[in-house]
């Protein structure tokens, strides 16, 4: 199948006002074509979280100035000069040649090309190009690297990379967060600190996971632990402007947070609602799940069509001392919560599969899949996630 054919059938599925619903067709989750075109709309296109500041320049590594990321299908460079962070496309401006390979960092107070030692300022500026000094043809201000826009909210780094800074293509960055900002607030996530990391290695396509992480119709039949201390019926879903799908859910009369007890698993948040956890997607890769006490994430990045690598942190109020407490009971919970999960998803993938699939209805509890669907249904159709 053809990346036309792959997006025909998608755009044709995709619903419009007043059509109820349905599962995306088969070839959303199934092939490498429409994974290539979401890498390079939906992840670089759009906002994608790269995690947290530490995670880009760790306490530990004071001396780090660099690090090479790929935003979708985009490699990309992100510096620090003091509490700045810039980003530019990881491509020498000489022959193309990466500045630094993916995932590696640097703590160079310059940015070298190791190929022909192409030499840029932090700024962006050529200030070094071999052999090209007497050439007066050559002028090292048209050579500069091009810099993508970069954005820290609430202690997460959030990059786009399909186009450069100043575009009227770039989506604007308020505009795409949308009404998610007051519902994250009251958490203060800036102010967290991680007190433990899981990472998952899922095969199911990244849409498979985040269509479970929206509903809890399937919670009573596989998740016994969560219905304990959470209604699985209980809450409500939003549907407030912004790339974002979300809702959130109550917990029972005498139950603190999300753990196996019930019991509290940190310290609570100052300002944190304390009778219920929001769980809140913005698009295409983060999810928010805010606890009294806690705040959880899961970052998705899809290595394929069928396989999700899964980062999921716990993020708490610090100590007196600014290290991070433990918080097991949550990490306990939400590790079972989560493997049970993974076990779903696959099983998903494994029937989508199938050349029996075909795309059922949502139930009326699953409303916050079909906006997820409704999404990114639109976005194959126009290729952004904002209206």
């Amino acid at each position: 199948m053809t990346l036309t054919d792959a997006l025909e059938q998608l755009r044709s599925a995709a619903p419009t006002d007043g059509e109820p619903v349905l599962m995306m067709p088969a070839v959303a989750y199934t092939t490498e074509q429409v994974l290539d075109w979401e890498r390079r709309h939906l992840f670089a296109g759009g906002w994608t979280c790269l995690g947290r500041r530490a995670d880009l320049f760790p306490t530990d590594r004071e001396r780090l100035t660099q690090q090479a990321v790929a935003v979708g299908d985009v490699a990309c460079l992100v510096v620090r000069t003091g509490d700045r962070l810039r980003m530019y496309a990881n491509t020498c401006r000489h022959r193309g040649h990466e500045l630094l390979p993916e995932g590696q960092g640097s703590e160079r107070r310059s940015i070298l090309c190791p190929y022909h030692a192409w030499t840029y300022d932090f700024d962006g500026r050529l200030i070094g190009a071999k052999g090209f000094r007497d050439d007066e043809r050559f002028d090292a201000d048209d050579h500069g690297l091009v810099e993508l826009p970069v954005r820290e909210w609430h202690g997460w780094v959030f990059a786009h990379a399909l186009h450069a800074v100043g575009s009227l293509e770039v989506p604007d960055f308020d505009t795409y967060v949308g009404d998610l900002a007051p519902l994250v607030a009251p958490y203060d996530p800036a102010s967290l600190v991680v007190a433990d990391r899981h990472t998952y290695e899922v095969a199911a396509n990244w849409k498979a996971i985040a269509e479970n992480y929206h509903e809890c119709y399937h919670c009573p039949l596989i998740h016994p632990e969560l219905c304990q201390v959470s209604p699985p019926d209980s809450g409500d879903n939003y549907d407030l402007p912004g790339a974002w799908v979300g809702g959130s859910m109550d917990l029972r009369d005498g139950m603190a947070t999300m753990s196996m007890t019930g019991e509290l698993a940190a310290a609570p948040i100052p300002g944190a609602p304390a009778d219920r956890v929001e769980y809140l997607h913005l698009l295409p890769n983060l999810l928010v799940s805010a606890h009294p006490d806690y705040v959880m994430t899961h970052r998705l990045v899809p290595l394929a069509p069928d396989r999700t690598w899964v980062e999921c942190s716990w993020l708490v109020v610090p100590g007196t001392d600014g290290t991070a407490p433990a918080a097991a009971a949550a990490v306990e919970f939400w590790d079972v919560t989560n493997r049970q999960d993974w076990a779903a998803c696959e099983s998903v993938q494994r029937g989508l599969a199938s050349p029996h699939f075909r795309p059922g209805p949502f139930a009326p509890n699953e409303d916050a899949v079909a906006q997820l669907v409704s999404l990114i249904g639109r976005a194959y159709r126009t290729g952004s996630l904002l209206p």
